[in-house]
């Protein structure tokens, strides 16, 4: 018996699926890439935009006309809004929160469906996991936090999705690589960006346990994984929920840096996203003091208008924006800086756009997530409208886009005739080519077709250069492949 799930959204929504994956082939399903022979099927969805949740639509329409030919169950979890949460029960036949999916098992059995380890005596990790309490019905709600908009607002309350969660972070993951993972460390969003859905997905922050934390880092790098992201949609608050009873995101930092040096495999730990408001001055100190702390910083700006920063309730302005970047140059000043910027929002003026133009020119950043707004449903600015048309949008996306490529191309150009470390991540598309990121995520390719060097250090020197990416010739391999 097999299963199938379609994964929609950010790097959350991916380790969320890991986990769902591990539940399922502990119960004996054997995962497939082809939904017409899964017997299971389900889906990750994202509120993230309406185009996402279209897909989830579309695809509960043509498995559920599937059902009429064959037995199959469908299930769907991952950042659902209330309100499509009421549509989906009457499309799937399971939606459940990612802090109820230690009881799947459960609802699996309560359908009807006999799984391929029903009789089977479960190893005894799956058999603590089942024997964690049953989830009583969420009835809990938290007032949203008032936001200062230019238009009135309706009251809402927020759904406490996260209840729960921690016995969903005990649930050992299915890695998708076995030299790059994910690890949660929070769960939710107490800023309530006026663009995002967050907070009404995943409910308040929530942190996990740090010894639970450092536990799966400390399995990873024994386990010789050489990637490690810390997930979380706003990770440098970490802590903040549990004053007292945890250590603070700077520590936890500290805490994965002495990992490292104990350790004997190297590693790259990264993190994202942080937010500008909680991005201390420790937290880049630490960074530069922990040599398998990776310099690369991803720090999402989405405006370089403090009255759009404003509208988009951001809580920091440009001035604190800057003094973060100059810090980073001044304290690790090999860090790569990535960003996330959106054109295009409700009211934007030219002059507002001319200064996120100015603040991407200001930064020079290396790689950037350029979004043209569109409206998401239940974030406050889904009521207010969308006011700029397509037309600017496109132009606005694409001016930003022929802005980072100047920046990206210059500091790509200065990596011609140096040697690199880098990670080896697939086959390029490039025939006969190898893809690796460097410590700070820019694409190196070089001619190989020594598949044994994925997931492998490679030495490569840069020998030309384009906007997003680099080409080179290797010069050294992996300790082990080097004879």
């Amino acid at each position: 018996m097999k299963y199938y799930i379609l994964q929609l959204g950010c790097q959350m929504n991916i380790s969320d699926g890991e986990r769902v994956q591990k539940v399922l082939e502990g119960l004996g399903y054997e995962a497939t890439e082809d939904e017409n022979q899964a017997n299971i099927v389900g889906i990750i969805a994202c509120s993230v935009r309406q185009k996402a949740i279209d897909k989830v639509y579309t695809r509960i329409r043509k498995w559920n006309k599937l059902k009429d030919k064959k037995n199959m169950l469908t299930f769907v979890t991952g950042c659902v809004l209330p309100a499509d949460k009421q549509k989906f029960l009457k499309l799937f036949d399971l939606v459940f929160t990612m802090s109820e999916l230690p009881e799947l098992p459960n609802m699996i059995r309560q359908y009807g469906v006999v799984t391929p380890a029903g009789t089977q005596t479960l190893d005894n990790e799956f058999e603590t996991m089942l024997n964690l309490p049953a989830e009583k019905p969420n009835e809990d709600v938290l007032p949203l936090k008032a936001v200062k908009t230019p238009a009135t607002q309706k009251k809402k309350v927020l759904p406490r999705p996260d209840k729960g969660i921690e016995e969903f972070w005990h649930i050992k993951p299915k890695y998708g690589s076995g030299f790059e993972a994910y690890v949660p460390i929070q769960n939710g969003c107490n800023k309530f960006c006026t663009y995002c859905a967050v907070p009404y997905t995943r409910g308040r922050e929530v942190s996990r346990l740090s010894e639970d934390i450092l536990r799966e880092v400390q399995d990873l790098v024994d386990n010789g994984f050489k990637s490690i992201t810390l997930l979380g949609q706003n990770v440098n608050s970490y802590g903040l929920d549990k004053k007292g009873e945890e250590i603070s995101f700077p520590d936890l930092l500290r805490a994965i840096g002495e990992i490292g040096n104990r350790s004997t495999n190297d590693f790259w730990l990264y993190f994202t996203s942080p937010h500008p408001q909680d991005m201390t001055d420790e937290v880049i100190e630490v960074i530069s003091q922990y040599q398998c702390l990776a310099k690369q910083i991803h720090l999402p700006v989405q405006s370089g208008d403090d009255a759009m920063l404003k509208r988009m309730h951001r809580s920091h302005d440009l001035a604190q924006y800057r003094h973060i970047v100059q810090t980073i140059r001044r304290l690790i000043p090999e860090a790569t800086l990535f960003t996330d910027i959106i054109v295009g929002f409700t009211g934007e003026t030219e002059e507002e756009f001319e200064n996120t133009r100015k603040a991407m020119e200001e930064f020079k950043y290396n790689m950037a997530y350029i979004a043209q707004y569109s409206p998401r449903p239940g974030a406050a600015s889904h009521e207010w409208p969308d006011d700029i048309p397509i037309k600017v949008k496109k132009e606005r996306y694409h001016k930003l886009t022929d802005e980072l490529m100047k920046h990206s191309l210059e500091y790509n150009k200065g990596m011609v005739g140096k040697t690199f470390k880098v990670l080896v991540r697939g086959k390029d598309r490039k025939a006969g080519f190898l893809s690796a990121l460097t410590e700070g995520k820019i694409i190196v390719r070089f001619a190989s077709d020594d598949a044994r060097l994925i997931g492998q250090y490679a030495t490569v020197k840069v020998t030309s250069a384009a906007p997003f990416s680099t080409e080179g010739v290797l010069v050294e391999k992996a300790a082990q492949f080097s004879a």
